[in-house]
């Protein structure tokens, strides 16, 4: 059975309106900005950049700094602000239904082991291309943001969200959308300063989480009833076939 599957009723309808905050999200929020707001005082008075420490530098995670894969996640450009920005706003705009569905606790430990997925493919793919991959610090939210898209597109899959803020579209449309771009970057702009790597290990390990696939068997059942499912034909009277199921 499919972790998604269990919590309420799954309306369809339009979700363009301005959700609202829920517990969970908020304290993310604040624990994010909090904690973006220490990394540029440290930055700007005494130049000393957190990154190096707690986001997630692949030569350093297999050197003992085993938190990185989670910490990474709550740090973000002390440079810029449009880069938490984006990132609280994605959380807002999504992070709130799915809490709703799964309450906070279930809320915060999908966000968690997305995240921690995507960091754990970052340092993956840093140490197999090594050199400067190794030595390169991954941090922000977004390997934890894609794993929420995917769960949006499984749990609210008809529902109608505007996509890039113009183009209405269903959820698990917008869903299979933003992997295919990360996909698409990752192989034909491979050094454009952006962890898609991180992103799709977010987006995997959600969906991996919401299907349960660390019980294998029965992960394996239920992609098995799944394939059984598709074998089957619908048919009525109007068919030309004698057999009716």
């Amino acid at each position: 059975m499919s972790y998604y599957r269990h919590g309420p009723h799954r309306p369809s309808g339009v979700g363009i309106g301005v959700p609202g905050l829920t517990p969970m999200v908020k304290k993310i929020i604040i624990a994010n900005v909090v904690i973006w707001l220490g990394q540029m005082l440290l930055y700007k008075g005494a130049q000393f950049d957190l990154s190096r420490w707690f986001g997630v530098v692949p030569g350093s995670v297999i050197r003992g700094y085993l938190w990185q894969p989670l910490t990474y996640m709550f740090l973000h450009n002390p440079r810029d602000a449009v880069h938490i920005l984006f990132n609280m706003l994605m959380l807002w705009m999504f992070g709130g239904e799915l809490e709703r569905y799964w309450g906070g606790r279930g809320f915060l430990r999908y966000y968690l082991v997305a995240g921690a997925g995507g960091g754990l493919c970052a340092t993956i793919l840093g140490l197999i291309f090594g050199g400067d991959h190794a030595r390169i610090a991954t941090i922000g939210a977004s390997g934890a943001l894609f794993g929420l898209f995917v769960a949006f597109g499984i749990v609210f899959a008809r529902r109608t969200v505007l996509f890039m803020f113009f183009f209405p579209m269903q959820a698990r449309t917008m869903s299979l959308i933003l992997v295919g771009l990360s996909f698409f970057y990752l192989l034909s702009q491979p050094g454009d300063g952006v962890s898609h790597i991180a992103h799709l290990g977010g987006a995997l390990a959600g969906y991996l989480y919401l299907k349960r696939a660390w019980k294998v068997g029965e992960f394996f059942r239920d992609l098995r009833w799944k394939i059984r499912r598709r074998k089957f034909k619908v048919m009525t009277k109007r068919d030309p076939d004698e057999w009716i199921h």
